[in-house]
């Protein structure tokens, strides 16, 4: 018949785990019954040996009628579970590490038990109830199974589990149960196992801890600039093979742990590596070649890094840089060069917009649809201090409203579903020290609105889901088409954000009160959509005076690639131009649009959608194109379905079929539908 052993724990996870480790040792010979204070000790019935997890416990149970009731009594010594030893040996020598238990002496038999295991890189600062104020600058801690006792503000938290029962206390056990003798070649093999596991487990991350960081010297070695680090001394710590072939230094000279100045022969080098600035950037002339020196200090290692490169190269990579900013709408692409048209008002708004580039204030840009209003947002910025700064553009029309704030003013993990693992910065932190063009600013809702006026008036944004709130700085420059001071009187907009965005104010004219730019631009237009040389007979020019240009610059533009398409010769005569019903007809065709969405498939609205955003990204747009947009949007729509849409779509006159660099066109009435449907598509 089995014996009875009755365990008591003080938590109910060290009950379960100590009568698991019990269990491993007597499990066949005995019945093990754990009982908790946590869950109390109601229905505790003695057994033939009481084992207690502590000195502490036998401490609270003095006089009780548990212990009266106990035949024999073993009080467990503990030790740390070995079991996880090894998540802590990767910690960066010299760190200061909290170690979390909950009483003065376990936790420093813990730490003494770590240390006897050779765990002794680290600096351990004792934390347990009532061990008084935590020294500062502590982010990194260990705990024994001690979680709710972690203090808040830590970065990094390494449990290592609950202390299990030490080897003496299981022999002891065994021999109160009589099976010593019979059991020590098997439980000496079991507590050895676990010992080898343990030293298997630690000379594995040893070894990881060696590859780490040979991987690391091959990545170091891998860059194109030299990386150097050395501590506030001057001792080399990190010097890889690219500086020393830039420095003329043999691969198989010894640099690491000697002075800056017995390795650097260039004496500027030397200089600026040992200057007291923490942080400096200077450009020198090394063996006729010009050398970019980045120095900056790191001051938790007390150490410096300093990243060397050709200036050649320097220059080429900001140049694939600002390509990239480009590409992803960070980058303004425009000056005040771009604005083609020398006539009075065009002239006369040119100035008023760089003189308000010389400012920092607000601007509200007001003009109709195609008259060119990011084009002049992008020339503000690139006359302005900000030019170095980021362009962030945004168009309302094209969000959807329970998107706007989170791409705005961004959130953070978990704030809502679907978040991104981390959170996200908004467009006004992403565009701080530049500028943010909010385009359609007419559309928003007067929540955003509120939103809004609150990052105008104090320069401050809080992401969706956060407490804190973050300092921007951020110039804005609004533009709209729509009548404000009429939504204002009708409480569609406020109005203090519409003052608060009219501080700076520029009206764009439109194309028909300025029509002797009008041949400007046609040549302008000619000469960047395509590499032909193209001539333009004068009745074109007349004809295309004569229009009323409700579409303004945009509908010119596409007029004129609609010609190109259907031209049969380097040539545009008259006979290229588009019929009469092509032409925008104000503010009917605006009307006519809702009607005309009607009339088209949700898949015709999706394709459309794509040709106008993927031409305001300025790229030339062909069937596979499109289908990358409408998968992007859950839809798939194979290349020979778009064909055949595009064709209808053709014959409905809001598409034209373009070849090579043209592409595919959207026609004014075409525009028209996509623009007024793409807030209101996913």
């Amino acid at each position: 018949m089995k014996k009875r052993v009755s365990l008591i724990a003080l938590t109910e996870l060290a009950r379960i785990y100590l009568e698991g480790q019990l269990g491993e040792y007597i499990s066949d010979i005995a019945e093990i019954k754990g009982y908790s204070m946590e869950k109390g000790l109601d229905n505790f019935e003695a057994g033939q040996l009481l084992v207690l997890s502590s000195e502490t416990m036998r401490s609270q149970l003095e006089g009780s009628f548990v212990l009266e009731s106990a035949t024999e009594v073993v009080v467990a010594r503990r030790t740390i579970n070995y079991d996880f030893v090894d998540k802590i040996v990767l910690i960066p020598k010299g760190t200061n590490v909290l170690f979390v238990n909950d009483s003065k002496k376990t936790t420093f038999e813990s730490i003494n038990t770590l240390k006897r295991l050779g765990i002794d890189h680290i600096n351990y600062i004792p934390c347990y109830p009532g061990s008084g104020e935590i020294p500062g600058g502590i982010d990194v801690c260990i705990t024994a199974g001690e979680m709710d006792k972690v203090p808040p503000g830590m970065k990094e938290v390494y449990d290592i589990g609950i202390r299990i029962i030490d080897f003496p206390t299981i022999a002891e056990v065994l021999n109160r149960l009589d099976a010593l003798d019979e059991r020590a070649g098997r439980f000496s093999d079991k507590y050895l196992v676990k010992l080898t596991n343990v030293a298997k487990r630690l000379a594995r991350s040893t070894q990881e801890i060696g590859l780490l960081y040979e991987d690391l010297n091959i990545v170091i070695d891998g860059f194109n600039d030299g990386i150097l680090v050395y501590d506030h001394k001057g001792v080399v710590r990190v010097f890889n093979e690219n500086l020393k072939k830039m420095l003329q230094i043999s691969s198989g000279y010894k640099v690491i742990d000697r002075h800056i100045k017995d390795v650097v022969c260039s004496k500027k080098l030397a200089e600026i590596l040992m200057s007291p600035e923490t942080q400096k950037t200077e450009v020198i002339s090394m063996d006729g070649f010009e050398m970019v020196v980045n120095k900056i200090f790191l001051t938790k290692n007390n150490s410096f890094i300093a990243i060397i490169r050709s200036a050649r190269q320097a220059i080429e990579e900001n140049e694939k840089i600002k390509r990239e900013l480009v590409n992803k709408g960070f980058y303004a692409k425009y000056t005040f060069d771009d604005i083609i048209g020398s006539s009075a008002q065009i002239n006369r708004t040119k100035e008023i917009c760089a003189r308000l580039a010389g400012s920092d204030l607000t601007i509200l840009i007001e003009g109709e649809s195609g008259t060119g209003k990011e084009l002049f947002a992008s020339a503000i910025h690139n006359s302005s201090d900000r030019a170095a700064g980021p362009f962030l553009a945004v168009n309302f029309s094209a969000l959807p409203d329970e998107l706007i704030e989170s791409e705005l003013f961004g959130y953070e993990e978990g704030a809502f579903t679907g978040a991104l693992k981390g959170g996200k910065a908004g467009l006004f932190e992403q565009a701080d020290g530049g500028t943010i063009f909010l385009d359609e600013i007419g559309d928003i809702s007067i929540k955003v609105q509120a939103r809004l006026l609150r990052v105008l008036q104090e320069k401050e944004v809080m992401r969706i889901g956060a407490r804190k709130i973050n300092s921007v700085d951020v110039r804005i420059i609004a533009a709209t088409n729509r009548n404000l001071v009429q939504m204002v009187s009708e409480k569609k907009f406020r109005e203090d954000l519409y003052y608060r965005l009219k501080i700076g104010h520029v009206k764009i004219p439109p194309l028909r009160s300025r029509k002797e730019d009008i041949e400007e631009l046609v040549r302008h237009f000619v000469k960047t959509d395509t590499s032909d040389c193209i001539s333009v007979f004068d009745d074109v020019i007349e004809r295309l005076v004569q229009q009323d240009w409700h579409g303004n610059i945009r509908e010119l533009k596409n007029t004129i690639s609609y010609m190109l398409a259907v031209r049969k010769e380097n040539v545009l005569t008259a006979d290229e131009m588009p019929e009469n019903h092509y032409f925008v007809r104000g503010q009917a065709a605006v009307c006519d649009s809702s009607m005309e969405q009607k009339l088209l498939s949700s898949q015709e609205l999706l394709i459309l959608q794509a040709i106008y955003v993927l031409k305001s990204r300025g790229e030339v747009v062909g069937r596979d194109k499109i289908s990358e947009y409408v998968k992007k949007q859950g839809i798939y729509i194979t290349s020979h379905q778009i064909r055949n849409r595009l064709d209808k779509l053709q014959d409905k006159g809001f598409v034209i079929k373009g070849r090579g660099k043209i592409g595919t066109l959207l026609t004014v009435r075409g525009e028209t539908i996509a623009n007024g449907s793409s807030g209101n598509i996913k």
